[in-house]
């Protein structure tokens, strides 16, 4: 017989209901009994706590031809509400979600510095201002997820980051001395890959998302977990090579992938031939339209080079689903046809292969997703989203 301490085993029970809870949307106690396997007892009580918490609410169903009309369980999505930020090269994200995913408020400052002690005081002072527009909830902001482009440790410290020349960098203490809120540092990566699973490929066991915008970074996860390596710096995959001897990169060596098949090295050689300082996604598009044939050469090497870098991931790693991140992707035609006709080795493995639908909000919901799951302390979160929303918002963007 095994046994437990009985504390643990409630914890471990609240963990399992909340989570079916939050997966179904809406659920009553005997469907969540079935679902669990917990006894009707131990659902009544652990529920019990749970609506006097706030955490949850009861609903009772209007349309229901048969019998006594069941009441439904769902979490209370504005209990409390999570934030994310994005701290990016010449800008810092700011979303709000609730308690169910949903983003509430959006905002970006933009950055003139990259130096650490100018940037923690605009840092602490939006957080301050946005923690106290949200006191009037039950639990306010109950955890804050800030995504980092760059080497963050299993502590969390952030041990590097390239853009900003960060070396050795606390940022979770320096903030967790003046905000009295859980505070959690992540790579920016990571959290796409995270936001690919909660929000979209809710059963997926190992799942790659590569993003392609600044540089390339690379998500796993695997088993509702990250793979993080010994120090928590897997994931570089950008600085694989791919043409010896080729582009010099700034992490030392030559040929990176990334100066091939990142969309920063095609914004930059377009920028420098073309002359033109602030290139943007319109551009290209109206380059492609017109059936400019340097900018479609540069395309096809794009996802020629992408393609040597997919086929070496999958074989690494022999992924169940495998998201691209990349707004160019998305806007040149027929992108990702081409780039499976590359990927024909009879040992690569891998069931998907697809374009983000999220696109750029995945760091920053993946971060709002993170706080979420740490405060209700699940081991896993299945949210919806609504791709509609975010496809118009992505067609209005190019």
């Amino acid at each position: 017989m095994v046994t437990g301490d009985a504390a643990y085993i409630k914890k471990i029970n609240r963990s399992l209901i909340i989570r079916e809870i939050v997966k179904e949307g809406m659920i009553s106690r005997a469907d969540l009994s079935k679902a669990t396997n917990l006894t009707r007892a131990t659902i009544s009580a652990q529920v019990a706590d749970l609506l006097e918490e706030g955490l949850i609410i009861e609903t009772h169903l209007e349309h229901y031809s048969v019998g006594r009309k069941p009441i439904m369980l769902s979490l209370n999505g504005d209990a409390g509400y999570a934030l994310g930020i994005d701290l990016d090269y010449g800008q810092i994200s700011f979303t709000i979600s609730d308690l169910l995913g949903c983003p509430v408020s959006s905002s970006i400052i933009q950055l003139n510095t990259t130096k650490y002690e100018e940037i923690l005081p605009i840092l602490i002072q939006q957080i301050k201002r946005i923690k106290s527009d949200y006191t009037s909830s039950r639990y306010g902001i109950v955890g804050i997820v800030v995504a980092i482009h760059g080497l963050v440790t299993k502590d969390e410290e952030i041990h590097y980051v390239p853009r900003f020349d960060w070396h050795e960098v606390n940022l979770k203490s320096d903030l967790e001395r003046e905000i009295n809120i859980a505070i959690y540092i992540e790579n920016n990566a990571n959290l796409s890959s995270f936001a690919e699973r909660v929000y979209v490929h809710h059963e997926t066991d190992n799942l790659l998302c590569a993003t392609l915008y600044s540089g390339i970074g690379l998500g796993m996860m695997m088993k509702n977990d990250f793979f993080r390596g010994h120090d928590g710096f897997a994931g570089e995959i950008g600085h694989m090579i791919v043409v010896p001897e080729g582009k010099p990169c700034n992490c030392g060596n030559k040929g990176c992938w990334e100066k091939y098949a990142s969309e920063s090295s095609i914004f930059e050689y377009l920028s420098e031939k073309r002359q033109i300082k602030d290139l943007t996604y319109e551009h290209i598009q109206k380059w492609l339209n017109e059936g400019d044939e340097e900018v479609h050469q540069l395309m096809e090497d794009f996802l020629f080079y992408l393609s040597i870098g997919l086929n070496n991931m999958i074989n690494m790693y022999n992924p169940d689903v495998l998201v691209l991140d990349s707004e160019l992707l998305r806007i040149y035609p027929d992108s990702l046809h081409k780039i499976s006709k590359n990927l024909n080795s009879s040992i690569s493995h891998y069931r998907e292969l697809m374009i983000s639908t999220i696109g750029k909000k995945s760091c920053v919901l993946g971060a709002c997703a993170l706080a979420i799951k740490q405060f209700l302390d699940v081991p896993m979160l299945n949210l919806p989203y609504d791709l509609k929303d975010n496809e118009i918002e992505n067609a209005l963007s190019i």
